[in-house]
């Protein structure tokens, strides 16, 4: 039982964190002028496929926004559908488009945790989880001289 009460208290850190460091991530993040450009290219993105499926499908700009948003995530619950032509098509060229957008976004974000992690750790001293290539270079001047 300590056990599940355990595992329950670590996922529910990781729930907590996750948000947390994703968002210190980006706003670190909107220093990098590419990493803003990505940034505004989501934006854009996701406003474009929330305006046309509430002009064309005529959703809510919720269900809009929320069906562009799973469409790029490549979740597709299959909840809402574009029963146009117009929005079909439109559909098929905005995630081909838009999930290439969406994956470089994530890595860079992705990246940028990543370097926050390593500054966090350099400057408490500890080290890295990938160990820094020896200097061999000390070790046959040394071997010479004997």
């Amino acid at each position: 039982m300590i056990g599940f009460v355990a595992a329950l208290v670590l996922l529910g850190l990781a729930i907590a964190l996750i948000p947390v460091r994703f968002t210190r991530a980006v706003r670190r993040g909107l220093r990098d002028p590419e990493f803003r450009s990505l940034f505004g290219l989501v934006v854009l993105t996701l406003a474009a496929g929330t305006a046309f499926y509430w002009d064309v499908e005529e959703w809510s700009v919720l269900n809009s926004f929320y069906f562009s948003a799973i469409t790029l995530a490549t979740v597709g619950y299959g909840d809402l559908v574009p029963t146009t032509p117009g929005g079909k098509l439109f559909t098929v060229f905005y995630v081909f488009a838009g999930v290439g957008i969406i994956l470089a976004f994530v890595q860079t974000v992705a990246r940028a945790s990543v370097a926050q992690r390593d500054n966090t750790r350099a400057m408490l001293g500890r080290r890295s989880r990938t160990p820094e290539p020896e200097d061999d270079s000390d070790n046959g001047e040394e071997e010479n001289r004997e």
